[in-house]
């Protein structure tokens, strides 16, 4: 048994969600938000590099100590995955293992808005999920793609660095690939992707526009494209995808867009007000015909106000969902102040304003 995985047995007891090895610190996970240390003895330079090198591969090792940084997957037994990152920095070696639930949570398990479901029913377009490192994406992209899984025939197809969560095949045929494993890139597996008769396509990272122009393309195929993008709001990630490109194609790519974009779903991770874990608040954008146009003439400034007003369609803006959350007791006013879009604006709000008075 890998001493690592002592570790891991903690961070699964106490229901966290990342584990921390550096040099000079004692081991730390991420629970309920909050890194602390599960451990008081520091670890020193010998034992990161023993407790890092004992999982891996000679290969993995080999390339890890060459390149200074290794991205993979790693299963303990039937307990879980982990999402693993191995960096060297100025103390020396460290790691960050994210866990992968084992089980994958369905859309009603993490309580999804309608609207996200609906996304999942779609037949062909481009579903971008978005958000800040560890704010729940891949999970709630799991949660999508079992839907499908369970609720429709065909072909599912995902493309990540590393695979994080497994799925098992129900009414779909699943195909994980992962590169560096798999396939050399994802630009290689995306362009081979169309070949692979694949009915949903999960690409794990949107790195670089050559990726994004063939995702678009694969959309406009009749294929449904999931993928990520690491963007704050809806119309932020608009704009990071058309200013990927030179000024010359980015017409060419607004309208690759326009007609492709089916939703995007950027989502905000919070604390629960009771202390009971953490909650998902989503903005939602969906390709109206309002918002195509939009993003077709580059009047990217309008979709905040298309998304406040396209309630019927199921969009939601993110300062509204906070605002709801709130009132809920859900979250407290402080956290949802922090994830506001307009801050100034919603520390103006009643509910909120209040709030933040009787605390000072």
């Amino acid at each position: 048994m890998p001493a690592l995985d002592r570790f891991f047995d903690v961070l699964l007891q106490r229901g966290g969600s990342d584990l921390h090895l550096s040099v000079g610190y004692p081991p730390m996970i991420r629970a309920k938000g909050e890194l602390v240390p599960i451990d008081s003895q520091s670890l020193d330079h010998p034992t990161i590099v023993r407790l890092m090198d004992e999982i891996i591969s000679e290969e993995k090792r080999t390339y890890f100590h060459a390149h200074r940084d290794l991205d993979f997957a790693y299963g303990y037994e039937d307990k879980a995955r982990f999402r693993a990152n191995y960096l060297y920095k100025t103390t020396g070696p460290g790691a960050v293992f994210r866990t992968i639930p084992s089980e994958v949570l369905t859309v009603e398990q993490l309580g999804l808005p309608r609207a996200v479901v609906e996304l999942a029913r779609r037949r062909s377009g481009l579903v971008l999920v978005t958000g800040p490192t560890g704010s729940g994406k891949s999970t709630t992209l799991a949660a999508m793609l079992d839907h499908i899984n369970r609720t429709r025939e065909g072909h599912i197809l995902t493309i990540e660095d590393p695979v994080e969560f497994v799925h098992t095949p129900k009414k779909c045929q699943i195909t994980h690939r992962e590169v560096g494993e798999h396939t050399p890139s994802f630009a290689d597996a995306i362009r081979s992707a169309g070949r692979e008769n694949a009915d949903v396509i999960l690409v794990g990272e949107l790195r670089g526009r050559e990726t994004m122009k063939m995702a678009l393309q694969l959309a406009s195929f009749g294929i449904l494209i999931f993928a990520t993008v690491h963007t704050n709001s809806a119309p932020a990630t608009i704009d990071r995808f058309v200013n990927a490109f030179p000024a010359a194609q980015q017409p060419q790519i607004r309208g690759m867009l326009a007609d492709s974009l089916a939703g995007i779903v950027a989502q905000q991770l919070l604390r629960r007000a009771d202390g009971g874990g953490r909650i998902a608040a989503q903005e939602i954008l969906i390709g109206t015909p309002g918002v195509a146009s939009a993003i077709r003439e580059a009047k990217t400034s309008m979709l905040q106000s298309l998304i406040q007003s396209g309630g019927s369609h199921g969009m939601q803006s993110i300062d509204a969902v906070l605002e709801r959350m709130v009132a809920e007791g859900k979250v407290t006013p402080q956290d949802a102040l922090e994830k506001a879009a307009d801050k100034t604006h919603f520390a103006k709000l009643p509910r909120i304003a209040a709030a933040l008075t009787s605390k000072d």
